[in-house]
């Protein structure tokens, strides 16, 4: 989507109702960039209350009373909450089906979950916040640590590579962004992070490339909305 028809999508979907957005985001969490890029390709405004994680908010009695897991994001709809970032953005994209993010097809739906999942499900998990804290509790120093976290995107990654290279177009899937690039783009961010070469996915790298430059996707960036007292 150009920068023109952002903007088009964007005033379509404000002037559509009086729903008030607010969304519980911490500002490196990879879900919550996930649901940062939806709600911006959908062209919704939206209140950001941001839960430092580092600092154990998320398990404060405050927020497990509105989200018993204690994760991020949570989405507020007019009251409703709505949790875990892929069923956030399906919600979107029922709600708001202007732009389309996941196809109408049954066998074009399931091929971009399954790409958005091999992220979501398979790598994300085991590279989270969570899990390295509890690596370091085992004595898992942090070049340990690290190497974890890189075999899991290389593993990953060289799949996920295999499975988009016969669907690719301009994006993961196809000419147009999906769930898939949303997904894709926050782990391409960690990626680079932990310093793992990307030479060997030239799909992913394309694809990444593609999304970032859009509007929607560069706002979402992290170091676009970190407050400053949390970067580092």
């Amino acid at each position: 989507m150009g920068h023109g028809r952002y903007l088009q999508a964007r005033a379509g979907a404000l002037c559509s109702g009086p729903m008030q957005l607010k969304l519980y985001d911490y500002w490196r969490s990879s879900a919550s960039y996930r649901v940062r890029i939806a709600l911006n390709l959908k062209g919704l405004a939206y209140e950001r209350v941001a839960v430092n994680l580092l600092e154990g908010e998320q398990r404060q009695d405050a927020y497990r009373a509105v989200n018993p897991q204690g994760f991020v994001p949570m989405l507020d709809a007019d009251g409703k909450r709505f949790t875990q970032s892929l069923a956030i953005v399906a919600w979107l994209d029922s709600s708001f089906p202007v732009p389309p993010l996941i196809p109408a097809s049954p066998a074009g739906r399931s091929e971009v979950f399954a790409l958005a999942l091999a992220i979501a499900a398979d790598i994300h998990p085991l590279n989270n916040l969570r899990v390295l804290k509890q690596l370091a509790a085992m004595g898992v120093d942090q070049a340990g640590r690290d190497a974890w976290y890189r075999h899991w995107i290389t593993e990953g990654f060289d799949a996920l590579e295999a499975l988009a290279a016969p669907r690719a177009g301009r994006f993961l899937y196809g000419d147009t962004p999906t769930l898939a690039d949303i997904c894709l783009v926050p782990q391409m961010y960690n990626a680079r992070r932990f310093d793992v070469p990307l030479d060997a996915w030239p799909t992913l790298v394309r694809a990444d490339a593609a999304a970032t430059a859009l509007e929607p996707f560069a706002a979402a960036h992290p170091d676009r909305v970190a407050p400053a007292e949390t970067k580092g």
